[in-house]
């Protein structure tokens, strides 16, 4: 889920701003150029009208991505900080992980449903598919969902240097002492100020266009350790980590033999009150969709199966690695697993030389990644404040230290990573998997009828969508109020 700045840049322009940006200038000037482009894609380009054929053109210019580079730049988009919480999400589902293939699965569709809308709707900026599907509204909430989609991510990535920073600072200084330099929150502010404001006050960010090949390299990394790791820490977990991490009532865990069998078997099917998160967690793991739209753009001799390929091979490899990582990192903690698993880690090893270079590899992508990310929440934020096309400094400071606030205060107060993964997973990222595109695709696929099974599917796709986000945020929020309650109740028993 982390993109670079030419390919997040386009997801936040407005409609009237058509197709001018950096993608554009790369339009070839020859005959041709119309060649790559299926002919179902050319029905709403009238023969007459000069200026259609402008915003055409505009829209559809030559690329010159490989469809090695676009799997690559795809792969990128969608891996992120999501592959920390799927061993969570395997903990409270069982490793049969149904709902892992069926997201991805419906992630694929989704992708189809974008690529022929936005062929049949004569648009490749996925806010532009929204307003003419349904005018200002359907701008609107595309715009909202992926400004809402990458304020999560932000704060996911801000959550890791919460979590990672202080065991990495305590390594190095060989001290378990509580000082205020290791306390997350402060670290948070500190690395927020001293380096990630002053990136995101840039004009530019393109010399951080590498970044999102050194965070998959990072996560890579990761998941070579994660599988390392599962056959080096044992089965059952040493008895101080039981006691931190599970029922008070249970200190002697792995006293019994008959416990310990149990406890390191895994569940084939699990259901509890965390697996309300579970299916949140796995749709904002596969989040890419804004991203779709340029790199199909950018595809060298484009067309819609060959971009849809791009997709299957993109997606089989983030679900080989995604499947890696949360069948291993469940296997090694099983139900002790905490919703970012890498932290997990810190209550075996004090200090361990490989998961501290993890840890620092994982800390530098996330800390550069996040001014990338909040480069289209600026201009989204600019353009819906009705900014002017000239640049004002006062606008860019004020905006991006307005976002920044947001998200550190976010950080700072929401328990923990979980509730991000949660939130965002059944909200914004439902939504630009499931309810906009079969939204947007009914509306401007015209050729077929609503009897014709492309657009049931899509209406099939769409109200189970809305059941998903309305069911997840339904549960989350009545555990959120279920756990207030308790915690009160606690309280008031002491």
């Amino acid at each position: 889920m982390i993109k670079s700045p030419a390919q997040i840049s386009r997801f936040t322009m407005s409609p009237e701003k058509g197709g001018s940006n950096d993608y554009t200038t790369k339009m070839s000037h020859n005959g041709n150029q119309y060649a790559d482009v299926e002919a179902e894609s050319q029905n709403f380009l009238p023969d007459n009208h000069l200026g259609s054929k402008k915003k055409y053109e505009a829209e559809y210019s030559t690329g010159s991505a490989s469809f090695g580079m676009s799997v690559f730049n795809l792969g990128n988009a969608i891996m992120g900080s999501g592959i920390l919480g799927l061993s969570y999400a395997m903990a409270n589902t069982g490793i049969a992980m149904i709902l892992l293939v069926s997201v991805a699965i419906f992630s694929l569709y989704s992708v189809h449903l974008l690529l022929k809308m936005a062929n049949e709707g004569g648009s490749l900026v996925y806010e532009q598919l929204g307003y003419k599907a349904f005018g200002i509204p359907g701008k609107l909430a595309a715009s909202c969902s992926i400004t809402m989609q990458n304020l999560g991510a932000m704060a996911s990535y801000l959550y890791i240097v919460k979590y990672e920073l202080p065991i990495v600072i305590k390594a190095f200084l060989d001290s378990n002492n509580n000082a205020w330099y290791t306390n997350g929150d402060y670290l948070v502010l500190i690395v927020t100020v001293s380096i990630i404001l002053p990136l995101s006050l840039l004009k530019n960010l393109g010399y951080l266009g590498y970044t999102s090949g050194f965070s998959l390299l990072c996560m890579v990394f990761f998941l070579i350790v994660v599988i390392y790791k599962k056959f080096q820490i044992p089965c059952p977990l040493p008895e101080n980590f039981i006691n931190i991490t599970a029922n008070a009532s249970q200190p002697q865990l792995n006293a019994s033999a008959d416990v310990e069998e149990e406890c390191c078997k895994p569940k084939y099917f699990v259901f509890n009150s965390q697996t309300v998160y579970a299916v949140p967690i796995l749709i904002f793991a596969f989040v890419c969709h804004p991203a779709i739209l340029p790199m199909y753009e950018e595809l060298k001799d484009r067309s819609r199966q060959k971009m849809q390929n791009v997709a299957n091979v993109s997606f089989l490899g983030m679900f080989i690695m995604y499947l890696l990582a949360a069948l291993f990192g469940y296997l090694t903690f099983n139900e002790a697993v905490e919703p970012e698993l890498l932290h997990t880690y810190s209550k075996v090893y004090s200090f361990d030389v490989v998961l501290l270079i993890v840890r620092l590899a994982v800390l530098t992508a996330v800390t550069l990644t996040v001014p990338v990310v909040l480069f289209p929440i600026r201009t989204s934020v600019n353009e819906l404040l009705g900014g002017s096309k000239e640049f004002s400094w006062p606008r860019h400071i004020c905006i991006t230290v307005a976002l920044l606030v947001c998200v550190n205060v976010l950080v700072i107060f929401v328990p923990t990573i979980r509730d991000i993964f949660g939130f965002i997973g059944a909200s914004a990222a439902s939504m630009l998997i499931f309810i906009l595109p079969s939204a947007f695709y009914i509306k401007l696929v015209k050729k077929e009828s609503m009897k014709s099974v492309q657009k049931i599917g899509a209406t099939l796709f769409l109200i189970m969508g809305i059941l998903v986000m309305i069911g997840s945020m339904g549960l989350i929020i009545a555990d959120w109020i279920h756990n207030a309650i308790s915690s009160n109740n606690h309280s008031d028993g002491h």
